[in-house]
């Protein structure tokens, strides 16, 4: 077997298992929200002081819930900001306690009771990006008082107009105080799908990029390889925030080297999907390069303060193409009735689908979300369309070699057929059998020989020589059906084969009973199967015309699910008994089990003096 064969179907396993975990996804996002009774759940803080990065310490008394997102509570503001939460513990407990923040963007600090307790990272310019890491602070029980306890929590974040996404900005989530061994498991499985799986699957997909880029110098000619790899790196790069917390460079020139990069991966993706689609376009190309170059000149010249509108007008445009791209796609894919339409088709839109809900939430119209899909979502996705390029790409190498193969194979038979002819001119015709050129050979003798044939058959006056020629054009008309590689329904065979006895037994005064199961059946025989069932049916009949002596026979046609069943049975005298044990030495047996034998099939023949003859013909369909 070869070590190719594996390969088939496993984009369709890909696409499963990516949709299957999607969906694992959404169930665990939907069930991370839910509390337990042991749970204090802290929904309102007083804020009681705020500095802007370049500016000092400013006294507030501000009571605000939670979560608080500054893009409402104090919009244009980025520094930090300090709130104080106040909470009793109800009973001694033994369980230590903790307290769990699902999104402090983008960094905090926080004391108990006066006592500095975490500090993740840096807190001033350049701060620590954790916005999108919970945070799970242990809360020791020395420092805990039966009531009074006093939560003061430090979040350093930056405004809504200077950020790319709403994720990234300034905010505090709802807080959560229970005992540690409770919130852990909330804690990891939110670090795990929110940042750890994006990390995992954001080497996998750079693994897979370099591999495109790889394919792509090796077929120059397939583009869309080659964009599909810069898709791959190029959104690795982007989802590398995740890995790179601590960016020695200022917060808004990142924000604007991720802004620029997204227009190259959304061209790249526009690209692919012309390009994958079998079409090109100067305009597109001309458009993409454009959009490119518009991006960054956009943001440099409006006002840092519209930084975030300037984004989302990209972002939403970005959709706009890629969807139109993608219907573009798939309108093609599915006239030209390609098979990869619905793998594709479905692919595409869960990946519009996810684009949408990140575009409305960029407007503001969704709630920010607790499992950020897309960063989880789309590498899966994109993994799949990888495995279904991987597995063009191979079948792709398997038909070259095969062909290859083929083509030596040809080569040498073309060798040995001359050698043969000029060996044997004075013996035999020449034979010219050319696997490499069946078709063509196949008309050559329907036009020319059968024709030849043809005449001889009507004007010829010996009978003879007419009988042998008619012959001879049925069986060269057989092998050029064979040659044509044609499937043929099993009905129209079992009415050609019908035909064919009922005329010939006719012919030969022997009384025929011909039933067949599912006559009707719409599946389809191989060329070489119907070849190879004629010539064993014609070579049974031929032996209950000329040695049975029998009076009638009956043909039973019997196809199930997996084997086509033939019997014939005829009152004949049945086969001698010199040769009884030796079936194969008479009557054309030996060809007619080796026929079936090539198909995979077996013949059986049962018969005795005076008890007629049994064919049983079994082939697998």
């Amino acid at each position: 077997m070869s070590p190719l064969l594996p390969m088939r179907g496993l984009h369709r396993s890909g696409l499963f298992f990516c949709l299957a975990a999607l969906g694992l996804m959404l169930l665990l996002a939907g069930a991370a929200g839910s509390a337990t009774a042991a749970e204090i759940e802290l929904r309102e803080a007083v804020v009681v002081e705020e500095q802007a990065f370049d500016g000092p310490v400013q006294a507030v008394h501000q009571q605000v819930g939670l979560p608080d997102d500054w893009a409402e509570t104090r919009p244009g503001f980025e520094g930090t900001v300090s709130y104080r939460v106040e909470f009793d513990v109800a009973a001694p407990s033994q369980d230590l306690l903790a307290l769990y923040v699902e999104r402090a963007c983008t960094n905090l600090e926080v004391r108990l009771n006066g006592e500095l307790l975490a500090r993740d990272g840096r807190m001033r310019p350049p701060i620590t990006r954790n916005c999108y890491r919970p945070h799970l602070i242990v809360l020791p029980t020395t420092l805990l008082r039966p009531s009074g306890n006093r939560l003061e929590i430090k979040v350093a974040g930056h405004t809504l107009q200077r950020v790319a996404a709403r994720q990234r900005a300034g905010g505090l989530s709802e807080l959560v105080i229970a005992p540690q061994a409770q919130l852990l498991q909330h804690y990891e499985s939110q670090l795990f799908w929110n940042v750890t799986m994006a990390q995992v699957l954001g080497i996998t997909i750079v693994v897979l990029g370099l591999f495109m880029l790889g394919l792509a110098w090796a077929r120059r000619s397939e583009s869309a390889y080659l964009y599909f790899g810069l898709l791959l790196v190029g959104w690795a790069i982007i989802a590398s925030r995740l890995w790179a917390r601590h960016i020695p460079i200022e917060h808004h020139l990142g924000e604007v080297l991720l802004t620029c990069l997204m227009a190259p991966v959304i061209a790249c993706a526009v690209l692919f999907l012309q390009r994958y689609g079998g079409h090109r376009y100067r305009w597109v190309d001309a458009t993409m390069l454009s959009q490119c170059l518009l991006v960054p000149a956009s943001i440099a010249l409006l006002p840092q303060e519209d930084f975030f509108a300037v984004a989302t007008v990209w972002s939403t445009l970005y959709l706009v193409e890629v969807s139109w791209a993608a219907v573009y796609y798939l309108r093609h894919v599915w006239r030209e009735r390609r098979s990869e339409f619905w793998i594709m088709s479905g692919a595409l839109m869960v990946m519009m689908l996810l684009a949408t809900v990140e575009t409305m939430v960029q407007h503001g119209w969704v709630d920010l979300p607790r499992v950020h899909l897309i960063h989880f979502a789309m590498p899966l996705l994109f993994f799949a369309v990888g495995l279904r390029l991987v597995q063009q790409f191979v079948q792709a190498l398997q038909a070259a070699e095969t062909a290859r193969v083929n083509l030596e194979q040809r080569i040498l038979e073309k060798t040995a057929e001359i050698e043969r002819s000029y060996s044997d001119l004075a013996e035999a015709r020449i034979e010219q059998v050319a696997e490499a050129e069946r078709k063509r050979i196949a008309g050559d003798l329907h036009d020319d020989l059968g024709a030849k044939l043809l005449t001889i058959v009507h004007t010829s006056g010996d009978e003879r020589i007419s009988t042998l020629a008619r012959e001879a054009l049925e069986e060269m008309r057989l092998s050029v059906r064979g040659l044509t590689g044609k499937p043929v329904k099993i009905a129209d065979a079992l009415a050609d084969w019908r035909a064919e006895v009922v005329s010939r037994l006719g012919q030969a005064a022997v009384q025929i009973d011909w039933t067949t199961a599912h006559e009707n059946d719409e599946r389809h025989l191989s060329a070489r199967a119907y070849v190879q069932t004629t010539r064993i049916l014609r070579e049974a009949i031929s032996n209950i015309i000329k040695h049975s002596g029998a009076s009638a026979c009956t043909i039973r046609c019997v196809i199930d699910t997996t084997d086509f069943n033939l019997v014939i049975q005829d009152n004949g005298r049945g086969i001698p008994l010199e040769l009884d044990g030796k079936l194969d030495r008479g009557h054309g047996m030996a060809s007619m089990k080796r026929r079936a034998k090539q198909l995979a099939g077996q013949c059986l023949v049962e018969s005795g003096p005076g008890y007629g003859t049994v064919i049983r013909l079994t082939l697998p369909l």
